[in-house]
């Protein structure tokens, strides 16, 4: 694995009140470590899976595309600062990587279409074609099958919003075969049961008060979507 760990430094924190620090699953120190190549997340919303993910790429120096910056309502000046208190361990020394985020993919896509203006051969690396000529679920594989053919750590936040059912099962099938190359490490955060049955992949659980391992069978995504299929439940949300 390219990263060994990642630990959690709340009795630095400068605020507990505000966000990402008021979460309560950040508010224990602890450790988590990565010892396959596919690590997933899962949790449900507002549990904070995606911000440590974020955290994570910024701790590691990998640069996260976003649109300019906007004016909010409510300015929090902790948004963006988890990172700061976060130790990460390396194997052996960092490796580049990317972060891939459905919200922000858009916008990498169109900066992407204004480099090939001036240099058409920057689409080479991601398969050729503009990511804007094709639809999103198609543009999204493409970046996957040719940004992770390269040796580095790959943080991915709910790709299943922008793919359908059969091509979450391309993706997992991608994260197989690349996994055993030892090339790339990849860490997702996901709510999609086909992701989660990833192969050998080690699932981290945000639904407690610890972030803890868990098994597949054992999330409540995998039990709540093989409820509604077994016929369980036709009205889930009846059952919460």
């Amino acid at each position: 694995m390219h990263l060994k760990s990642v630990t959690l430094h709340p009795e630095k924190y400068p605020d507990g009140d505000r966000y990402p620090f008021n979460l309560p699953i950040f508010r224990l120190a602890q450790t988590i470590s990565f010892s396959t190549p596919v690590t997933l997340f899962v949790g449900e919303n507002g549990t904070g899976k995606s911000t440590l993910l974020e955290a994570i790429s910024q701790a590691c120096g990998i640069y996260i595309w976003r649109d300019q910056d906007r004016k909010r309502y409510q300015f929090n000046p902790y948004e963006d600062a988890l990172h700061h208190f976060l130790s990460i361990e390396w194997t052996d020394g960092s490796v580049p990587g990317s972060f891939f985020g459905s919200d922000i993919f858009h916008h990498f896509a169109q900066l992407l279409d204004e480099w090939a203006t001036n240099d058409p051969g920057q689409l080479e690396y991601f398969g050729g074609r503009s990511l804007m000529a094709q639809s999103h679920g198609q543009s999204v594989m493409s970046f996957f099958k040719s940004r992770y053919q390269r040796k580095g750590l790959y943080l991915v936040d709910e790709p299943e919003t922008a793919l359908s059912p059969r091509s979450q099962l391309e993706l997992l099938q991608l994260l197989d075969t690349l996994s055993r190359t030892g090339q790339a490490q990849f860490i997702l955060a996901t709510h999609s049961p086909l992701l989660l049955a990833c192969p050998g992949a080690v699932i981290y659980s945000f639904d407690d008060v610890r972030i803890n391992k868990t098994h597949y069978e054992e999330t409540a995504h995998y039990k709540l979507y093989k409820d509604f299929l077994d016929g369980k439940s036709r009205d889930p949300l009846r059952d919460t």
